[in-house]
């Protein structure tokens, strides 16, 4: 059984993996509408992956006999000065939501809510590999250049990162 903190902390992660979802989708929406068809297409990808976070947290507190909840969401950002500064935002996203994780992990120890603890390990290791697949791609753009057949290259090389399996 889950106790009121802990419900509280994941109901609140539970929104945070809502919003990192909207968030990735309204970027999505502002590449295509820039001809980022690449970028466009992983973003579009990721949000329903963060979705897919929200969901296995949902399900989780349900499944503990506790009640998740849905919350209301603040319409995302929709404008962005570049590729790059949009990806440098997804990294620090990814970091913000490392944090919150790592917040809740810690949570989960300190109450000996060992379930939970071992819950939230696939999330540790999951934000791992985002904080990698967000700083490599920001690495690339910087790499590759954001002029002419640079921004061309880099944007079809993101349509392929991240979810080749």
């Amino acid at each position: 059984m889950l106790s009121a903190s802990m419900l509280e902390k994941l109901n609140e992660q539970i929104r945070v993996e809502f919003e990192s979802s909207n968030i990735y989708l309204q970027m999505s929406s502002w590449c295509a509408m820039n001809n980022y068809n690449g970028a466009a297409d992983f973003l579009l990808r990721h949000s329903e992956e963060e979705r897919q976070h929200m969901m296995k947290l949902f399900d989780y507190v349900n499944e503990t006999g506790a009640m998740a909840t849905v919350p209301a969401l603040a319409q995302p950002k929709h404008e962005y000065e570049s590729l790059l500064k949009l990806f440098e935002e997804t990294l620090e996203h990814e970091k913000f939501v490392t944090s919150r994780i790592n917040a809740l992990v810690d949570s989960a120890l300190t109450e000996k809510d060992f379930s939970t603890f071992n819950f939230l390990q696939w999330y540790v290791a999951e934000q791992h590999e985002e904080e990698h697949l967000f700083s490599d791609i920001v690495d690339k753009i910087k790499l590759i250049g954001m002029e002419g057949r640079g921004l061309f290259l880099i944007d079809k090389e993101i349509g392929k990162m991240g979810f080749e399996g």
